[in-house]
């Protein structure tokens, strides 16, 4: 009773869609991150005007990228929880997910194998369903 007209496990198919949406959220954390770190070694290590710590007025991009990343963070979290539920990971894959977007480069690297083992795990619930 619980297959759709399609034959699909509706247990899959939200499986896969929290998959892609994890997918997206680690890329767009991972970048935005990057562009954080360039932007903090542009205002403390280089000094350069306009991201320096004087309160220069042109400092405004540097509050507008932290203020991006910190909500596109939380946009991540959501999405690694519903994978991490949806799969039934343990806590400590959640954890390590969840610092993945504070750790820069790390969102690219999880997100291939969290990617990787998440498809595998749904194409053997496939296989099981027949």
């Amino acid at each position: 009773m619980s297959e759709t007209v399609t034959g699909v496990d509706p247990g899959v198919r939200k499986a896969e869609g929290a998959t892609a949406r994890y997918r997206v959220a680690a890329w767009v954390t991972g970048a935005m991150l990057l562009l954080l770190c360039a932007e903090m070694i542009l205002k403390y290590v280089l000094q350069v005007p306009g991201f320096n710590v004087d309160g220069d007025p042109r400092s405004e991009a540097a509050r507008i990228i932290a203020m991006v990343h910190g909500w596109v963070y939380v946009v991540y979290l959501v999405t690694v929880f519903d994978l991490w539920s949806k799969m039934r990971w343990r806590l400590g894959r959640l954890v390590t997910m969840a610092a993945a977007g504070v750790v820069p480069v790390m969102s690219f690297i999880l997100e291939r194998k969290v990617h990787a083992q998440a498809t595998a795990r749904i194409a053997a619930a496939r296989a099981a369903r027949g």
